[in-house]
């Protein structure tokens, strides 16, 4: 009789947390799939929707991957005094609040903004952001750091000893090195930014320009909040979620392991290094395209930061305990499910990657509208979809460090008949803190800056900080927003800073 080699863990928490991951995304689908009007057909109105969801996605992943590749061939080449930082903050728009990134937009390309203001000086027409083109913009300043990461980790993943061979040869390293990392690594960061940009709602909610820039999930949310035609909203959820889970499987499908091979992690030694100045150029515009929006946020929000309404506090304090109560929900999820195992497991731990927002939150709406008024549980709401959509980074996170702990002793806790609780307590535990602290953070995060389902349940006394910040510009009220916003990424990065710190603290037995 064969027996496991990892100690006996309760399986009650892994089915829960699969059972509430399975409400929360099969579950809303089916919800939304049995209200949909599907003899109806979709107006010109929605097909106009689809049309741009998918071309919008498509210009901004292209956009998005070919300003990154010279950037991260740029960082690859050279090395430079605070080099190490800069690739640091290229993870920052990751965390950063949507909302809070396109208010710094606006300062820098908005009717206001710094661009304008100099067109105008010049004697030339300001020009409007609002449309494809600033959806396409805003996409591509989240989007574009996020390529360059990866595709700077397969520059960095060539062995030296790769460019030494090519060296002796006098072979072109870009056709025999660079353009084989690039065919393995590009399709892939295509894929999925083009899936984030299918399910981006902030920033079409922001920068659409009218009917002809709506996105499908913009689409929904007017259903839902304005027209209260729930048939149509569903029907529309349907067609997000196929788009979705297409884009989803089309990532999976290219994703693969580097052709190159492996070297003996030698420092890398390159000849080929002419005109230096071309690189550092590439990286100063870059940063200064990534960091400049955020500065005019702290310039802009500083002067009325005290000043700020009590109603904005309020909604900071909301935000708070949802982004909480959504990292401890998220982690709990984490952990059940990697202690768990299995393909199952992981198949229902990346369900939440084909499921936007809106989507859960259309069918959530849907299963608690005959019993409650949404609003009435907006928060509570919020606080669980959330906490899915965060999962697969969580379950990224914590799931390998598991499986490591379980190689390494499980044959030790077997023969000591550790167990259970006895296991997780003095085991996994102590060893997965920094993994459970960076997950923490990063819910936390993502959760604090959420303008989604949120949007479709909040009345005027259950709204967050990113709503209220919306409504705040909605209003004109620009110097308060910016001062909201500027709370806004204070919050954001303090929860992510404060549990990622704490994960790697020094662990007391």
């Amino acid at each position: 009789m064969a027996h496991s080699l990892v100690p006996v863990t309760p399986r009650g928490p892994g089915v829960a947390a699969a059972a509430l991951v399975l409400v929360l995304t099969l579950g809303t689908l089916a919800a939304v799939g049995w209200r949909a009007e599907w003899g109806g057909g979709l107006a010109p109105a929605d097909w106009a929707a689809v049309r741009f969801t998918l071309v919008q996605a498509f210009l901004s992943a292209l956009l998005s991957v070919l300003l990154a590749i010279p950037v991260a061939r740029a960082l690859a080449r050279r090395g430079f005094y605070g080099r190490d930082l800069l690739i640091t903050l290229l993870g920052a728009p990751f965390l950063l609040p949507v909302i809070v990134a396109v208010l710094g937009l606006l300062a820098i390309f908005g009717r206001g903004g710094l661009l304008n203001d100099g067109l105008v000086w010049l004697g030339f027409q300001p020009v409007s952001i609002f449309g494809l083109h600033g959806v396409v913009l805003a996409h591509v300043f989240f989007n574009m750091p996020l390529a360059v990461r990866f595709i700077l980790q397969g520059w960095l993943s060539i062995p030296a000893e790769r460019f030494r061979l090519a060296a002796s040869l006098n072979a072109p390293v870009g056709r025999l090195l660079e353009w084989p990392m690039l065919r393995s690594v590009v399709p892939s960061t295509f894929l999925v930014i083009f899936l984030i940009c299918l399910t981006s709602f902030a920033v079409a909610l922001t920068m659409g320009g009218g009917p002809r820039a709506t996105t499908v999930e913009l689409a929904i949310y007017q259903a839902v909040r304005f027209d209260f035609d729930l048939g149509r909203a569903a029907l529309l959820a349907c067609i997000q979620f196929g788009l979705c889970v297409l884009a989803a499987a089309l990532a999976w499908r290219v994703t693969g392991n580097d052709p190159i091979g492996a070297g003996m992690d030698r420092v890398v030694q390159r000849w080929d290094l002419p005109r230096p100045v071309l690189d550092y150029t590439v990286i100063v515009m870059a940063g200064l395209f990534l960091l400049l929006p955020l500065g005019m946020i702290v310039v802009r929000g500083l002067p009325a930061f005290a000043d700020m309404p009590a109603t904005v506090w309020v909604a900071a304090f909301r935000s708070l305990c949802v982004a909480i109560g959504s990292a401890v929900l998220c982690v709990l999820m984490a952990l059940a499910l990697a202690l768990r195992g299995g393909v199952m497991v992981s198949v229902i731990g990346v369900m939440p990657l084909a499921a936007s927002g809106l989507v859960v939150g259309t069918g959530a709406f849907l299963i608690v509208f005959p019993f409650v008024r949404p609003a009435d549980v907006a928060l509570l709401v919020t606080m669980f979809v959330n906490a899915t959509l965060a999962l697969p980074f969580a379950l990224r996170a914590i799931a390998p460090t598991v499986d490591q702990i379980n190689q390494s002793y499980g044959r030790l806790g077997l023969a000591l008949n550790m167990r259970g609780w006895t296991w997780l307590r003095w085991v996994v535990l102590p060893r997965l803190r920094r993994s459970l602290g960076f997950a923490a953070g990063l819910a936390a995060a993502l959760s604090m800056g959420d303008l989604g389902v949120i949007a479709l349940f909040a009345g005027q006394g259950k709204e967050t900080l990113p709503l209220a910040m919306y409504r705040l510009m909605g209003a004109y009220r620009m110097e308060t927003a910016a001062s909201a916003a500027l709370l806004l990424v204070v919050l954001s990065f303090a929860l992510f800073w404060i549990c990622d710190r704490w994960g790697r603290g020094r662990v007391e037995m």
